[in-house]
């Protein structure tokens, strides 16, 4: 089915037009600036994403006294992420698991009903690459100007808009790495740091680094990253069936093309007419005439363009369009057309998105303030005290993540005769207290002492209880490491 309908809708090529050009070993591809639906919906969004990218770190949230009260947060020197009113510790990182693979699920339900959707949209190279285009256009000119500037022997003038051009990348590369930066400590001190010159030198070689790749990627890369660097363009026809939404060209209309004679006729020919506004605007240089390609990000400017062109000629929309295979077969054969959201490839996708999403939310719903976690001592596994007792030694750590110091009673359930002793608290026995400071991680060296002849083997079970106050019990089991004979 797949095969007939893109047989249908996309046209055989004529062998002088050549194969489709996929390396350019040396030049840039300039853009050619357009107006229309989707460059005003990517200009809003760019807006939207830089927007809240370089103010986010600003935004404020109280989460009670001793706490940063930065609403996004990757806190290093603490060893905690915030997002509002999430905190994860770094034993939790499982959740940032749980993130990537929602992003991937995401990325593929938006794959399979809309295409390249958000590297048209959404992705950073896109966006950035978007901003510095408009700065060379804005000192430079557009892709007529370009051009001809490129032609110039270097001169003066031509030497200042370069390193006009350059230098306002720099800074927007800059403000990049400094952004990103605020994300890991307070904001408004680091701010205040970097711009001082008080701010570490870690902090500036990461702000270096993150500008700099910003600057090449976005200012001299651009479209190469896309086409040959990143990945997902390699894989994203496996996300594609034919109801996925994608920029197309309706072969059946537009062939056969050519230039337009002097009296307008389409009588007998195509409503293409050759004048490579689809390709001069495409910010990768695709033509879609051909197919769909891996070069193809989905940003549909060249519907734009193209619109434009058939305006002039008092030609419908449409020849360049976000739709399906299926559509353009059904279209061809002047059957209804259909967006078809629900099929099997996307429930999965969207089926996968909500438990995982779903497990995430009760995971956060019922986490526990309290963890703990047991370290056997390795060497020497136990010690064979005088009186013919064995002892072991054991690492106990309490993670108290409420904001309020916190009590806890712990207990050894452990064969009869086993006691225990907790270093820096008095006395000895299978019962004691303990206490952990808020929002951190208290440390306890336990020995446990057992009779000779209770020890039943080299490995015996021994638990600790921890009753924590808000009536919770947390039991953690372990060995108690003897003489095999």
């Amino acid at each position: 089915m797949t095969e007939s309908i893109q047989a249908a809708a996309i046209p055989e090529i004529p062998a002088e037009r050549g194969d489709v050009p996929f390396y350019r070993e040396r030049g840039f591809h300039h853009p050619h600036s357009v107006t229309g639906t989707f460059r005003r919906i990517k200009w809003v969004l760019m807006a939207l994403m830089l927007t809240f990218f370089h103010t986010a770190p600003f935004l404020r949230w109280d989460r009670g006294i001793g706490a940063p009260d930065q609403a996004i947060l990757i806190d290093m020197a603490g060893r905690r992420a915030y997002f509002f009113f999430i905190e994860i510790w770094p034993q939790e990182v499982y959740y940032l698991t749980g993130l990537l693979l929602l992003a991937g699920i995401l990325l593929f339900l938006l794959c399979a009903l809309a295409g390249r959707v958000f590297c048209g949209f959404f992705c950073w190279q896109t966006v950035y690459t978007d901003l510095f285009l408009a700065v060379e256009r804005w000192v430079i000119g557009d892709r007529g100007a370009h051009l001809e500037f490129d032609r110039r022997p270097l001169s003066v003038g031509k030497l200042g808009k370069i390193l006009a051009v350059n230098g306002l990348w720099l800074g927007f590369a800059l403000m990049f790495g400094i952004a990103f930066q605020l994300y890991l400590g307070d904001a408004f001190q680091t701010l205040r740091e970097i711009f001082t010159g008080t701010a570490t030198a870690t902090s500036y070689i990461f702000i270096a680094v993150l500008g700099g790749f910003c600057f090449l990627l976005a200012g001299y890369a651009r479209e190469r990253v896309c086409v040959y660097m990143c990945p997902y363009a390699r894989i994203q026809s496996a996300m594609f069936d034919e109801h996925s939404l994608i920029v197309s060209y309706e072969g059946w209309r537009g062939e056969p093309r050519g230039a337009v004679a002097k009296d307008h006729d389409f009588t007998g020919r195509g409503h293409c007419v050759d004048c490579r506004a689809c390709v001069t605007s495409c910010p990768t240089g695709t033509d879609i005439r051909f197919g769909n390609q891996l070069s193809c990000i989905g940003c549909a400017l060249c519907i734009d363009a193209c619109n434009h062109v058939m305006d002039r000629f008092g030609l419908p929309h449409g020849l360049i369009s976000y739709d399906s295979q299926a559509n353009l077969f059904a279209k061809e054969k002047g059957e209804a057309v259909r967006f078809r959201p629900f099929r099997p490839r996307t429930m999965v996708y969207f089926t996968l998105l909500v438990l995982v999403g779903g497990a995430m939310v009760v995971s956060l719903a019922i986490r526990s303030k309290t963890d703990v976690n047991v370290l056997h001592e390795r060497s020497p596994l136990y010690t064979e005290m005088q009186d013919g007792r064995i002892q072991n030694a054991y690492t106990y750590k309490i993670l108290n993540q409420a904001r309020e110091e916190r009590h806890y009673g712990l207990k050894l359930d452990a064969p009869a005769g086993a006691v225990m002793e907790v270093v820096g608290e008095q006395g000895r026995g299978i019962e004691t207290t303990l206490e952990a400071d808020r929002d951190s991680v208290a440390t306890y060296r336990i020995y446990v002492t057992l009779p000779r002849t209770m020890v039943t083997g080299n490995r015996t079970p021994v638990a600790f209880l921890l009753a924590t106050p808000d009536g919770k019990v947390v039991r953690n089991v372990t060995l108690f490491a003897g003489p095999s004979d």
